[in-house]
């Protein structure tokens, strides 16, 4: 597991750690999610959790530590909950510190079942997401039905937003919305200190991306504050 941070730049912090898959040889994510099998498919993704526990925990983590979860692994049932859970108590891994981040690389079939799922458990006192809103199924949708506590803005309204009126609108848009349903947003994917700047201009204070750390293997990569001067 490698672990990219998602600094908070109003208060000079960490904000948590992502956790993503990586290969033997370093591979990506989205390489080696796609050597499983799909019957396979739900546990590994909570092999993947268990053991970013784990680590976070071994690495002394004090941010919160997010966890993807597929959505339809999680509608109407909680055992990823559970297993999380129940490996952060064994671990020793604060409960408050895990932040499940729904992704939005498949579409819903029980949107009703997830939001209920994700409000059951909040009383655990974990942070809840949306991943990649933007890119794919749910959007608007998923966010009517279940408000979490951050929503994180894909790259692909983020890059070259500073020279792009029209997405610097919509994500301006969308900014002043999370803020009225008091829902925090994270910017993913930036790489220039002028997307930081602009993404500041309209409220966002929470940035994931190469130009503050790369992620880092079994490890907590440093993070370059002054990359966004």
């Amino acid at each position: 597991m490698a672990f990219q941070p998602i600094v908070d730049l109003g208060r000079h912090e960490i904000y948590a750690h992502e956790a993503l898959v990586r290969g033997l040889s370093g591979e990506g994510a989205a390489e080696v999610l796609g050597r499983v099998d799909p019957v396979d498919r739900f546990a590994f993704h909570e092999a993947c959790r268990v053991k970013a526990i784990e680590i976070a925990s071994r690495l002394g983590m004090k941010s919160r530590l997010s966890l993807n979860v597929m959505p339809n692994d999680v509608a109407g049932q909680a055992e990823c909950f559970r297993t999380a859970m129940a490996a952060a108590k064994r671990c020793k891994f604060p409960v408050r510190q895990l932040m499940f981040e729904i992704t939005e690389g498949e579409r819903v079939r029980d949107l009703h079942g997830l939001a209920d799922t994700f409000r059951a458990f909040k009383r655990h006192g974990f942070t809840s997401a949306i991943d990649d809103f933007g890119a794919a199924y749910a959007g608007f949708e998923l966010l009517a039905a279940f408000q979490p506590d951050v929503v994180k803005i894909d790259l692909s309204l983020i890059r070259g937003i500073h020279a792009d009126p029209v997405r610097l609108t919509i994500v301006r848009g969308f900014v002043a919305t999370c803020d009225e349903l008091r829902i925090r947003v994270i910017a993913e994917g930036v790489e220039a200190p002028e997307e930081v700047r602009a993404l500041r201009e309209i409220g966002v204070e929470l940035f994931q991306g190469y130009l503050f750390a790369r992620p880092a293997i079994a490890t907590l990569p440093a993070v370059a504050w002054d990359a966004a001067a």
